[in-house]
């Protein structure tokens, strides 16, 4: 009897944290994450992640995301913004399109050397990857101590981070 009443519960919990090890893995926890935002995301990453960020289901959640609320604040840390920009990302052009709510910066000098990757959504959900080149990771929807501690690190960074311009360039 113990066991079956232990097995209903265990059935009732909801499972918050996930796995990654493939790109699809990766996109489908930015969805949940962003999915479940309703302030803020801080994007850390190397390019945008070619089939992550700009994935039609991810960038439509985003808009949404910003259509449905006037204080939404989307703050993106990019390592490397030109080779984002060479790849035709469409992120960045939504962005363009809601740029009162999306701020690009450029990684600071003193952290080029960080390898990993994360996305943080109202200092709950996170994605977290400790290597930007690699797929492997965790994702959690609802971690906040976790998200605080990415968060705090993630604001230092973009203190010391300088705006990206070129993610503001007109399309011709």
């Amino acid at each position: 009897m113990a066991s079956t009443i232990q097995g209903l519960h265990d059935a009732d919990v909801m499972t918050t944290r996930s796995v990654m090890t493939r790109k699809a893995d990766v996109r489908d926890a930015v969805l949940k994450v962003v999915s479940g935002a309703t302030r803020s995301l801080a994007i850390f990453t190397g390019d945008l992640e070619p089939g992550v960020y700009d994935d039609a289901e991810v960038l439509n959640t985003i808009k949404q995301l910003v259509l449905s609320r006037s204080y939404v604040r989307i703050r993106v840390l990019v390592a490397d913004p030109e080779r984002a920009l060479r790849r035709s990302n469409r992120f960045v052009h939504l962005a363009r399109r809601l740029s009162s709510f999306v701020e690009f910066r450029q990684l600071g000098e003193k952290f080029l050397g960080r390898p990993e990757a994360f996305l943080v959504a109202d200092e709950s959900g996170v994605v977290y990857r400790s290597n930007r080149e690699r797929w492997d990771g965790v994702a959690d929807t609802r971690e906040p101590a976790v998200a605080r501690l990415y968060l705090q690190d993630f604001d230092q960074m973009w203190q010391d981070s300088t705006p990206a311009p070129e993610t503001r360039r007109l399309s011709l």
